[in-house]
């Protein structure tokens, strides 16, 4: 479990990254959309070119994980991140990450529904601990004057994203990760630029050309990788626990970046949410040392 716990919560860091990153995309007068086609396609290109000089047989793949990875990219993440763009279009960053941070629930009823998880103590006791560290890190977003729109996207966004994950477990089991990556994302790039603006390319700036690179490597390549390879040693709802590190990550960018305030109560909701995680990784130390003795 620890190989597992060590990529979410990598993974995670480079998903937190996202949010602010898309804010000063905002700011820089780009569109969602386009935000997401220049994402996208630099993070294709980029991983391409990585699996082309590495191991080519990593671009190689059968017929139904070409089908499944093209309904993955063309619909699921496409629906999942353009509601999240959306939401961050009209609501508080910390509005949306909160609604977005209820999947780790989802997930779990999902995982017990379909893939026969069993949630013990340790479980309830972790999601707890999260949930409740998730919402003193966002403590006063429901305080704000939020738009109703925002707060649908930011719903339709958690809910997209917590079948995306099951899906993934289920549809890309015995695909090579990086494979899978890169097919995803290249259908998610065609996704994205025929909902996008494919001029866009033709009026690079400086700002548009650092936020789409930056977006296509770190909340890109290397959160959608090592998501993918920590889903396939712990599966999906524990990937979705230990990635809980991300609104802390959010927390503490915006803080550095875009100049938000950081009270003791946020601090607290992130040590909860630390906590959720160290909690179920010293159990199991704790059972193998015992299966040693």
């Amino acid at each position: 479990m620890l190989q597992g716990l060590i990529y979410a919560i990598i993974s995670a860091t480079a998903f937190g990254s996202m949010a602010v990153l898309v804010k000063l995309g905002y700011d820089a007068g780009m569109d969602g959309a386009v935000m997401m086609q220049i994402r996208f396609t630099c993070g294709a290109l980029i991983l391409g070119a990585i699996l082309f000089l590495k191991d080519r047989s990593l671009l190689r793949i059968s017929r139904s994980g070409m089908l499944h990875c093209a309904i993955l990219g063309l619909v699921v993440y496409w629906l999942q991140t353009t509601c999240f763009v959306r939401a961050l279009a009209t609501i508080p960053a910390s509005t949306t990450a909160l609604v977005l941070y209820g999947h780790p629930v989802a997930v779990a009823l999902l995982s017990r529904l379909f893939l026969d998880m069993r949630i013990d103590r340790t479980v309830v006791l972790s999601l707890t601990l999260v949930m409740s560290g998730c919402c003193l890190v966002f403590y006063d977003a429901f305080l704000r004057e939020v738009e109703a729109s925002g707060l649908l996207y930011a719903f339709g966004a958690m809910a997209f994203f917590s079948g995306y994950l099951i899906l993934v477990q289920i549809w890309l089991k015995g695909l090579r990760p990086l494979t899978a990556t890169f097919w995803v994302m290249v259908f998610a790039a065609v996704a994205f630029t025929i909902s996008g603006d494919v001029t866009a390319w033709l009026r690079p700036t400086q700002a548009t050309v650092a936020i789409g690179l930056a977006l296509g490597l770190v909340p890109g390549v290397i959160a959608v990788s090592l998501l993918y390879l920590a889903i396939e040693r712990i599966g999906s709802s524990w990937a979705c626990i230990f990635s809980s590190i991300e609104p802390v990550v959010t927390l503490i960018l915006a803080a550095l970046v875009l100049g938000e305030p950081v009270v003791p109560l946020q601090v607290g909701g992130a040590a909860l949410i630390v906590l959720g995680i160290v909690i179920p990784n010293a159990r199991l130390a704790m059972l193998g040392k015992r299966a040693r003795t």
